[in-house]
């Protein structure tokens, strides 16, 4: 494709030379997507050609670290004498122990749910990088009631409004990543959010192990305060990051769009890659306009009551004809991730190795080394993603945890009564914790918060993401009740409840998850098969063709930032 000039007739608006009119008479029958040009290499590679969209992930990304060390800050904690000291209500000894346990760590996630709610709602009114700030600000306070809590309720709550930051962090962080990054590492760009979260457990946990021989209570004090150092660094930098150029679009702002794709892609904005994309972001959203013209003609007035009741229907559009499977989808595979089991490693892996007849010391050691094998897990899908998709990933990850699962059941079941006497069959189970940890590091890791980011149209992706990211924390929030009582009254029970589940992903996997590595953002109805009627398809045919001839106009929105 030739070079795009600029018609002085129109402003802001583009068309081309002869060489560009040639290659549209071709867009004119086909769709603009089915011609796209790489930007270069697919995957791992891919990364090096696109080292500005490359750090503004990696930047992004610390929301994921943030999300990582809130939630492994708490697994060497709760074993902590001066912890237990000054909370004795969660103490083994303790009436009722095990529920205080699990409701302490548990409002971590509730408040991760409420803030993903609301993220979707930020995430579209002020923007991607600006609903960033306001997650730091309120993990900040939440951060810095856990480091002073002086009781239960004070710390709980703490953990709750962090959790509310947590929740928009991991909703709008790995958002704002897949709405920057080109196709072909898009994948790979997203496992650095699960690669971050990893990362953040296995800082959390090494740090509370390093300062639990602390004898005064800043033993668990310290990790709390800490965390509040990458936020700041987070809520900073993240202001000199670009918008996204899809929701710029999605506001009317397409001239600042294709002038932060052009940046992002570091190419002109003549270059006919960086074109194509701007005129497919474009056609999405004049599409999405156009279909809510036409079910909501009463709505479109730019008020103040009907922008609410377009927030309110846009949430509705998610479970409707055209969208339902996406959630379906987004939802599911984030419910599994949970029940595969392995958040009641992270929280309580101590006690977890305990049972299986390790001592103190050992507990601990094989907990801070077991998330470190999640981390190489996740290293390994930074190659993976792209190059095999994701389906494969999910389908062969969980058929290795049935496995390890199923294993570590049956050992616990026959072995668990004396494990003394049987060293040996105990390190067998240890070993398969480590490879079911290895396992879903590399696939139910990182896929899981890759897709829901990459399923949705532009102007439900925001919803879509939050309601996936909800279905994440309510999961993980009913995994960090039911662990406890779950090891305690049913011993290898817990490892055959987790195994039925990861052979329940697998067959979901099978049935329901499409493939979406090397698609663009744009390409999802077509691999959802979402595009209801022939008249809908010749709609957006027509749109991207007045679009790459350049006679449509923006369209025009209100104004948020």
């Amino acid at each position: 494709m030739g070079n795009i000039e600029k018609d002085s007739t129109m402003d802001g608006v583009y068309t081309s030379n002869h060489e560009e009119v040639a290659a549209n008479a071709v867009l004119s029958t086909e769709r603009a997507w089915e011609t796209r040009e790489p930007y270069g290499p697919a995957g791992f590679k891919g990364l090096f050609n696109n080292p500005f969209v490359f750090l503004c992930a990696l930047f992004a990304t610390i929301g994921g670290l943030l999300f990582g060390y809130d939630q492994g800050v708490i697994s060497v904690t709760l074993v902590m004498d001066q912890f237990l000291n000054r909370f004795p209500r969660v103490s083994e000894t303790a009436s009722g122990a095990g529920f205080w346990k699990g409701l302490m760590t548990a409002m971590l996630e509730l408040g991760a749910l409420i803030g993903a709610l609301f993220a979707g709602y930020c995430a579209d009114r002020l923007s991607r990088k600006w609903s960033i700030v306001v997650a730091v600000c309120i993990f900040t306070v939440g951060s810095i009631l856990q480091t002073a809590a002086v009781e239960y309720g004070m710390l709980t709550v703490g953990r709750l409004v962090g959790g509310i930051g947590i929740g928009m962090l991991a909703t709008t962080s790995p958002l704002y990543i897949s709405e920057i990054a080109p196709p072909e590492i898009r994948g790979a760009l997203l496992v650095l959010q699960e690669f971050s979260i990893v990362l953040g457990i296995v800082v959390a946990f090494w740090t509370t192990y390093g300062t639990r021989y602390m004898p005064s209570e800043w033993s668990w004090r310290l990790p709390f305060l800490i965390q509040m150092i990458p936020g700041v660094i987070l809520g900073a930098g993240i202001i000199f990051l670009p918008f996204s150029p899809r929701w710029l679009s999605s506001k009317g702002r397409d001239q600042e769009a294709l002038e932060v794709l052009s940046t992002l892609r570091r190419l002109p904005k003549t270059d006919s890659r960086v074109h194509q994309e701007w005129c497919e972001i474009r056609a999405e959203v004049a599409f999405k306009q156009e279909v809510s013209a036409e079910r909501h003609p009463n709505l479109q007035e730019n008020t103040r009551a009907n922008r609410w009741k377009l927030e309110i229907v846009a949430w509705t559009d998610c479970f409707k004809h055209g969208c339902w499977r996406r959630t379906m989808v987004g939802c599911g595979i984030m419910f599994f991730q949970q029940f595969v089991g392995i958040n009641a490693l992270i929280y309580y892996s101590p006690s977890l190795f305990k049972t299986l007849g390790q001592d103190y010391e050992m507990q601990l050691l094989l907990s801070g080394i077991i998330n470190c094998t999640q981390l190489v897990g996740v290293a390994t899908s930074l190659y993976t993603m792209d190059r095999f998709g994701r389906r494969p990933l999910l389908l062969v990850g969980a058929a290795l945890m049935f496995i390890s699962h199923l294993i570590i059941a049956v050992l616990v079941g026959k072995f668990g009564d004396n494990w003394t006497a049987h060293v040996a069959q105990g390190w067998v189970a240890v070993a398969f914790l480590f490879f079911y940890m290895f396992s879903f590091g590399a696939t139910w890791g990182p896929v899981p918060w890759a897709l829901p980011s990459e399923i949705f149209p532009s102007s439900l992706r925001a919803k879509g993401v939050a309601l996936s990211t909800c279905s994440n924390w309510f999961n993980n929030f009913l995994i960090g009740l039911i662990t406890p009582p779950l090891v305690q009254n049913t011993g290898f029970g817990a490892y055959t409840f987790f195994a039925v589940f990861c052979l329940l992903a697998f067959v979901f996997t099978l049935f329901i998850v499409p493939e979406t590595a090397g698609r663009s953002l744009e390409q999802m109805d077509a691999v959802f098969k979402d595009v209801s009627s022939e008249a809908e398809e010749q709609r957006k045919m027509r749109i991207e063709k007045e679009i790459m001839e350049g006679n449509r106009r923006a369209y025009q929105a209100d104004q948020d930032v």
